[in-house]
């Protein structure tokens, strides 16, 4: 490898104003490292953002061309020297292939070697432990990098190389199975949270120009059609849509947006186009504002240490005492060599985490993204789960539960099938449904119609039999087309408050009918409670933007032990912090932009597979499929891993205790307490790599 170079080549792929995109090489031997390379390329001058993908090698950056130029930023980028081998404090060091094949063929080939090579070729394989002892000794005392090391050194010094060199191997094979896990999660991360579309239209000087988000500014007019996402936050200027603010509010029901209405960031147009006034925008938009609430949430959590590792540190000081003592009482270096060959540390630090790790591998083969041990810790000690509604306990999807014929001469499925009729043609959530239930009737009837016509934001219309037909909102319905509902107004509050939504019918002037919706419990939700309780859960809650009436059924229909409506996205996090503060230990299920705060301010957080992309980014745990059974599965995955990492535990110490007491009492050679050690060490870390995953008879296939 070439001195101080880390790229050895960028070949571009895209470039337009502000943006580039290379595929790049790093120099041969270099350790390729994606998220160093991220940080690098994003501290370069005029660099706003950075993207690496390092399974196809690309490198893309969004600057200010102002400050920069792509060309720039090339000669930049090939003069970045390599990252140091010494890894910043607390971090775990790189892993590389190349270091165990070459510990295991030293192993393997070492006995067969020349008598005057073996030592050589085990010192050479100890080297990079060696390092990272002196490092550690420098920086933290005496840990178990430092006593591995002592093992090592010990057993080259007494020529007994096999020792030397099978403690070597199981090391750097740890190291390499637990990162590489962790690697392909990485990869499995990155391809799950895929940004969306960063461009907006605007109109500037009377023509409608697409440009770069970050390029809005206060006061552009910013312009949203049928299935895009609104961008800032404003006013409406002109235009009529149905806006689906499920994200930030909870609510299941689209809302009509028009001139002089408010809209925010995050929300979809599902059915119209508004020209809207940009108040807030970039990092002072409302899904912005929640995005950075969520990362100082993620920042405050701080790296997992786990306390397995921690153990195995404070245990070196008790074995090298240990030591002394045998040579305090024997003056036997065999014997002290012995004990110095057995400790705790290599299962203690090896099998743990390799548990989690292939925890996390059998989640996502089974449908479950789990972001670190961390949260698989936390997820096994979770006493009260808090569920989102909209789009979490329930499918987001309306369905006709009620109607109502008030004309005499209708009855219920001929109502039904005259809604349909002309609601058949929009792809509308309400008219989804109406299409739907009448398609469940016994008898289908289609009711002749002339053209239909569409009033975005308020419903449909059209004639049949010579009498004008409208399908709507009460809004609609009444102020618009002047029909009476007043009369039937006890009829239709009490559907109102038994949490329902109306869709009001007229025929001729007069109100013939209305349909009562309701969003659909998922089917498996009220099992997943159920499956939860049986786990230990003591306490199932549920927060909701949406009306109390709805929230209240949909609590009752679940058994669920508390619910609270009407919730803005900082409320749900005050509710969060009450509860904790109350002691519980709390996993929040959600799967919306307004849902990020009390995502990342859980002790966990589980994102559904539909979510937005801040639920997903903010949440422990990532939903792969749209299954809320999932939920239960990873707490079933949680207590097992749990109990996996509880029985090793107490194997590692039951058998290395023996094993020091029988090297420390003369039983033991340094040999055979090498070969014990180390047997008993691969031993449970193949234990952790079979055993991990959910437990029998919960296992599903792929």
């Amino acid at each position: 490898m070439s001195a101080g170079r880390w790229i050895a080549a960028l070949e571009p792929a895209h470039a337009c104003a502000g943006r580039v995109r290379w595929r790049y090489r790093v120099e041969r031997g270099g350790v390729l490292d994606a998220r160093a390379l991220r940080r690098a390329a994003e501290a370069l001058r005029g660099v706003r953002e950075a993207r690496v993908n390092a399974a196809v090698r690309s490198l893309a950056l969004r600057y200010d061309p102002a400050a920069t130029d792509a060309a720039t930023l090339a000669r930049q980028l090939l003069a970045l020297a390599p990252p140091g081998r010494a890894p910043a404090a607390g971090a775990a060091p790189d892993p590389a292939l190349g270091n165990v094949l070459g510990t295991g063929a030293a192993l393997l080939l070492g006995p067969a070697l020349p008598l005057a090579l073996r030592g050589p070729v085990a010192a050479a394989n100890a080297v990079p432990l060696l390092g990272e002892a002196l490092e550690d000794f420098l920086r933290a005392g005496i840990t178990s990098h430092v006593l591995e090391a002592a093992a090592v050194a010990i057993s080259i010094g007494r020529g007994d190389h096999v020792a030397a060199n099978t403690t070597s191997f199981l090391l750097a094979l740890g190291e390499y199975l637990e990162h590489s896990i962790e690697r392909r999660s990485d990869a499995l991360l990155s391809q799950l949270l895929r940004p969306a579309d960063t461009e907006v239209w605007v109109e500037r000087q009377g023509r409608e120009t697409r440009i770069d988000a970050d390029a809005v500014q206060v006061g552009d007019t910013v312009i949203v059609a049928t299935g895009a996402v609104i961008p800032v936050d404003g006013t409406v200027l002109g235009g009529e849509a149905l806006v689906n603010e499920a994200t930030m509010t909870g609510e299941s029901v689209p809302v009509a947006r028009r001139r002089g209405d408010h809209v925010l960031s995050g929300t979809l147009v599902e059915e119209g186009r508004l020209r809207v006034y940009a108040e807030r925008v970039g990092r002072q938009a409302a899904a912005a504002r929640i995005a950075d609430f969520v990362a100082q949430s993620l920042e405050a959590k701080g790296q997992t240490q786990l306390e397995a590792a921690r153990l195995a540190d404070r245990l070196v000081p008790m074995v090298l005492a240990l030591a002394a003592g045998t040579w305090a009482l024997s003056r036997d270096g065999r014997r002290v060599a012995a004990v110095l060959q057995a400790d705790y540390s290599c299962a203690l630090k090896l099998a743990t985490p390799v548990a989690f790790k292939s925890a996390m591998a059998e989640a996502g083969r089974s449908g479950m993204l789990i972001k670190g041990a961390r949260a698989l810790e936390r997820l096994a000690a979770a006493d009260t789960f808090v569920f989102d509604k909209t789009g979490t306990l329930t499918t987001g999807r309306l369905r006709v539960t009620d109607t109502i014929a008030l004309d005499p001469a209708l009855s219920a499925a001929d109502l039904l099938n005259l809604a349909a009729s002309v609601e058949e043609h929009y792809m509308h959530p309400m008219a989804l449904a109406v299409v739907e239930a009448a398609h469940r009737l016994p008898e289908r009837e289609h009711f002749d119609h002339a053209e239909v016509e569409f009033i975005v934001a308020h419903g449909v219309a059209s004639e049949i039999d010579g009498r004008r037909v409208v399908v709507g909102s009460r809004h609609f319905v009444e102020d618009d087309e002047g029909i009476a509902v007043a009369p039937h107004a006890p009829r239709l509050e009490a559907l109102e408050a038994d949490g329902k939504t109306l869709l009001y019918i007229g025929w001729g002037g007069a109100l013939i009918g209305v349909l009562a919706m309701r969003d659909q419990l998922r089917p498996d939700a009220a099992a997943t409670v159920a499956r939860l309780r049986e786990l230990g859960v003591s306490r199932i809650v549920m927060l909701t933007g949406d009306q109390a009436e709805r929230a209240r059924e949909t609590a009752a229909a679940l058994g669920l032990d508390d619910y609270r409506a009407g919730l803005m996205p900082e409320d749900k996090a005050a509710v969060l912090r009450e509860l904790a503060a109350s002691g519980a230990r709390i996993a929040f299920v959600g799967d919306g932009v307004n849902d990020g705060p009390a995502l990342s301010g859980a002790h966990v957080g589980i994102a559904m597979q539909r979510g937005a992309d801040v639920a997903r980014l903010a949440a422990d745990l990532v939903l792969l499929e749209d299954r809320i059974g999932h939920v239960a599965d990873a707490k079933a995955l949680a207590l097992a891993t749990r109990a996996l990492i509880d029985s090793n535990f107490r194997l590692t110490m039951g058998l290395n205790s023996t094993i020091l007491g029988a090297a420390a009492l003369g039983a033991l050679s340094p040999v055979a307490a090498s070969m014990l050690h180390n047997g008993s060490t691969i031993a449970i870390l193949l234990r952790a790599l079979a055993g991990a995953g959910l437990p029998r008879g919960q296992r599903r296939k792929r």
